[in-house]
């Protein structure tokens, strides 16, 4: 197996899956850099970058030629994206404690949460402080969201995750329709840093419960459906054609992998091999042609690749 620095990736698992990098993909316009960036697709396989630069929102066309910016002034500490079934973009805006739904074009159509105003009052700026331990207690919205997905039915789920033990869910108007999660180490509906979310086609709620080394699984409402484990550090989730992609391995207290790709089922198909730095990656997507793209955190690297 080759890692991300080299042309394929192919799979411990029995899945037959094969991917190439496509190298050198991203053409920004000279001058401009990439900070941390969340990955989202739209429905015409654009690329939307939010990241922490003086540019926090690039679109890129799915050939790499830059398309479009937009955010100076508005966007900061970026931490996840996500795209709807109507193109509406979803941006947990992490250190302001609000999650912003936006047009395509960067029109702010809904606002979940208060700017800059924590929920959880022993917030003190420093989000590292729970991971090492647990919150103390979980809080209604927001203090450091962390990801957002949409169900078949509209629903708005966000995981609460660095300062929080929380999922939230919230009707397409914005209205909260209720909260589920508790700080923990173990047991159904225990959080250590609720990293990533993602809803499959059925209306199940995964959630990439980072520091407990799992995923675990809720009905639309909340209820403990099952866990998914033999992960290391689980930080972003994408469902897509079938297909389960779980970006593992912040390498905060471990070297792990990169990616993981199983059935809907849990059945491990794929899994690929640590950056060259061993830190893993944070946020994957997925376009209409399979194509998988991944932020790799040795040198918030931009990677994408495409099935072989």
């Amino acid at each position: 197996m080759r890692n991300a620095a080299g042309r394929q990736v192919r799979p411990d698992g029995p899945g037959g899956l094969r991917y190439e990098l496509v190298p050198n993909w991203a053409r920004l316009p000279e001058g401009w850099d990439l900070g941390h960036t969340a990955i989202a697709v739209d429905s015409r396989d654009r690329v939307y970058l939010f990241n922490r630069s003086e540019h926090p929102l690039i679109v890129l066309e799915a050939d790499g030629t830059f398309a479009d910016s937009w955010g100076e002034g508005l966007l900061a500490s970026a931490h996840h994206a996500h795209i709807d079934r109507e193109d509406f973009l979803y941006l947990p805006v992490l250190h302001s404690h609000v999650v912003l739904k936006c047009t395509t074009d960067g029109t702010v159509v809904q606002t979940l949460g208060q700017w800059d105003q924590a929920s959880n009052p022993d917030w003190n700026g420093d989000h590292r402080q729970w991971m090492r331990e647990p919150v103390p207690r979980s809080h209604g919205p927001f203090c450091l969201p962390t990801g957002v997905a949409t169900g078949p039915d509209g629903s708005v789920y966000v995981s609460d995750g660095y300062g929080n033990a929380r999922i939230h869910r919230f009707d397409s108007h914005g209205t909260l329709l209720g909260s589920w999660g508790r700080p923990g180490t173990s047991g159904p509906g225990a959080f250590f840093t609720p990293h990533g979310i993602a809803v499959d086609e059925d209306g199940r709620v995964f959630v990439a419960d980072r520091q407990n080394d799992r995923l675990q699984i809720f009905s639309p409402d909340g209820q403990y459906l099952e866990e998914w484990d033999g992960f290391h550090e689980p930080c972003d989730i994408h469902i897509a054609q079938g297909l389960v992609y779980v970006a593992e391995g912040a390498g905060v207290h471990r070297a792990s992998g990169l990616l993981q790709i199983r059935s809907l089922r849990g059945d491990v198909l794929s899994v690929w091999d640590r950056g060259p730095a061993g830190r893993g990656a944070h946020d994957v997507c997925v376009d209409s042609t399979g194509a998988v793209y991944i932020n790799a955190l040795d040198g918030n690297r931009l990677l994408k690749f495409v099935p072989a």
